[in-house]
């Protein structure tokens, strides 16, 4: 199964240490946001692991969309409930809610469904830096701090019109924006789902960006270069 080297069960609860969640961050999503890096300070656990186990435990429905709450450290133990509800909330071994999800329609179970989306879709996410955000950072002239980037997963919602698979699936990039608010930003990432070459489902994936400041070109490029040197490396 593709989660199974990111996880464990600890009785009832999911475990994910700081080294299973960078590895998935950077086998799965080619992301490399320093906040994912086992010694980092601010460590905390890709979001787009918490969305894989979730439609993992509780399917893919018709609409779908995840709120990130909480961050999660590492080897935080994870509840997520046995239940049937439209509105689940995972939460950790304090009682704090960190993913809520919201579902309605009918909703699959299908391994390769649930696989294949995971899949492409984490593909697309982890894309955001520096493909999709240089850009927009460059056209509001505004950036993140190089020295402390702060890039946080905040939601994720998307419908689909059908959930019976005949090709094979793919996420394409359909619009991207940037909202600018004093010291932070808003992204947006809106995205269609492809069953061949029919589209079958469209999401928006939000992202906030902190600590602005002034766009730097060679400040941002350096840290763009060095972030993509990693990720050939590896």
């Amino acid at each position: 199964m593709l989660l199974d080297p990111y996880y464990s069960k600890q009785d009832k609860s999911v475990i994910i240490s700081a080294e299973q969640a960078s590895q998935f961050a950077k086998k799965e999503c080619q992301d490399f946001n320093p906040i994912h890096d086992p010694n980092s300070k601010r460590f905390c656990v890709p979001g787009d692991l918490l969305f894989a186990l979730a439609i993992n435990e509780y399917g893919i429905s018709e609409s779908m969309r995840f709120t990130f709450t909480n961050m999660v450290g590492d080897n935080m133990p994870l509840n997520f409930p046995v239940t049937d509800a439209e509105h689940i909330v995972v939460t950790n071994d304090q009682g704090k809610s960190v993913l809520e999800i919201n579902r309605k329609g009918q909703t699959s179970h299908d391994l390769e469904l649930i696989e294949s989306l995971i899949k492409k879709y984490v593909v697309f996410s982890g894309q955001n830096f520096p493909t999709l955000l240089m850009p927009l950072m460059e056209k509001h002239q505004v950036m993140f701090n190089p020295a402390r980037p702060l890039v946080m997963y905040n939601s994720m919602n998307f419908e689909f019109n059908t959930l019976s698979l005949t090709n094979p699936l793919h996420v394409e990039l359909a619009e991207s924006k940037l909202e600018v608010e004093a010291k932070r930003a808003n992204e947006f990432l809106h995205f269609d789902i492809f069953d061949g070459d029919n589209n079958i489902g469209h999401g928006v994936k939000t992202v906030v960006v902190g600590g602005l400041k002034p766009y730097d070109h060679d400040a941002i490029t350096a840290f763009a270069d060095n972030y993509l040197a990693m990720r050939n490396a590896f």
